[in-house]
């Protein structure tokens, strides 16, 4: 353990699991979103807030309630969780699956540093004072990707893992002995894209686009575009020049109030279009937008959409015919469809009847970046916990 900062708990691991929301994991939840909920400088960051309204009694008691009680269960044991660095809450939102499955975690917290990150582990320090059981089974450490020792020994005691990054992230971590019965819950590089119907856009009122463009933004410009649910390629069915021209200039006006816009991302996306102009023989439009928003308009749907990718508000963007083209490009690297005015089940048809390996979330926009335990496909409650016949 050279070299690892113990942040939550320290070196004596409790190995017991418990029942999957087991009272003291309900109670710490409730307790740390109440005192979450009135932190005045929490109340700055939104991705706080939705986590403390995630953590919610009444959001749990629904969870509970949908999973049900149908097989006896009981948490996998311990479960070691390596987060991103670049999303600041991701690593709370790990943790409370594996708890509330019913293990005993240890989680890498990012390497960077983020206030979201110290504020929840000053309210969580806070509510575990008063669940005993949940304290001996939640440890924060910290400590270098390069301390190969400390992982060792953290995988090899580990019987899950959630390990949250890119495909290299998760090539390194196979490479990690662990117990032969030790499952793996891998979020690997994933890519996203928002469909919107340009007919509705016409339609809709002042309020209702000042609405569509704050949706739009949460889902993008928060997380700069970094997180896997964030869309980087708009598709519009029933296409529309005036349509797209309000929906821009609706985003653009948020972003110019909400924004803070660098001086290196300004830069970054310049050189980036100068790229797309002079790399990309399907850009027939490409638009420098008050520097808040940039755009590529393309020709038509490219063969491989995941490697056009944008950060701090650049994206691509192109007309779409018939929600059919959609299956050429659903790969299994494609996570989440964002929608407007676009019914769902029509995408899940085309999915179903071409038997796409991608996507596993359609939502509205403005609910891309919106966590659950059924995260990826997965069932996050059920897969980390185990069942007793």
């Amino acid at each position: 353990m050279n070299g690892v900062e113990f942040v939550l708990g320290d070196e004596n691991i409790c190995e017991k699991p418990l029942i999957p929301f087991h009272p003291e994991i309900c109670g710490l939840l409730s307790d740390f979103s109440a005192s979450l909920r009135k932190d005045p400088q929490a109340k700055r960051y939104p991705d706080l807030m939705t986590l403390a309204f995630w953590a919610r009694k009444a959001n749990i008691e629904r969870l509970k309630e949908q999973f049900g009680t149908s097989y006896n269960r009981i948490g996998r044991g311990v479960c070691f969780h390596i987060t991103p660095s670049n999303v600041p809450v991701n690593f709370a939102f790990s943790l409370f699956f594996g708890s509330l499955a019913g293990n005993v975690n240890i989680v890498r917290l990012p390497s960077k540093s983020f206030v979201q990150t110290e504020l929840i582990c000053r309210h969580l320090a806070k509510a575990l004072q008063s669940w005993p059981e949940a304290a001996r089974r939640i440890t924060f450490v910290r400590y270098p990707s390069s301390n190969c020792e400390a992982t060792k020994a953290f995988c090899e005691i580990a019987d899950a893992r959630i390990i949250w990054g890119g495909d290299k992230t998760i090539e390194t971590f196979r490479s990690f002995r662990t117990n032969p019965r030790c499952i793996d819950i891998n979020f690997s590089d994933r890519y996203s894209i928002a469909i919107i119907d340009a007919r509705k856009v016409l339609q809709a009122d002042e309020a209702e686009m000042e609405k569509l463009a704050r949706d739009f933004f949460n889902d993008t410009y928060l997380m700069d575009q970094n997180a896997c649910s964030s869309p980087q390629f708009i598709l519009w069915s029933h296409d529309n020049a005036t349509a797209r021209h309000r929906f821009w200039n609706a985003v653009d006006c948020e972003a110019q109030k909400r924004y803070p816009l660098q001086a290196a991302v300004s830069v970054d996306k310049y050189v980036q279009l100068c790229e797309d102009a002079i790399l990309r023989e399907d850009a027939q439009k490409l638009i420098w937008q008050s520097g808040f928003v940039c755009r590529v308009d393309l020709r038509s749907l490219p063969q491989e959409i995941t490697e056009l990718r944008g950060k701090g508000g650049y994206f691509y963007e192109c007309a779409l015919q018939e929600l059919s083209e959609l299956a050429k490009v659903l790969t299994k690297k494609v996570q989440t469809i964002g929608v407007y005015g676009v019914e769902p089940q029509q995408i899940l048809q085309v999915i179903i009847e071409n038997g796409c390996k991608g996507v596993d979330r359609i939502v509205p926009i403005g609910k891309a970046l919106d966590i659950d335990v059924i995260w990826d496909g997965y069932d996050l409650i059920g897969s980390l916990s185990r069942i007793i016949t």
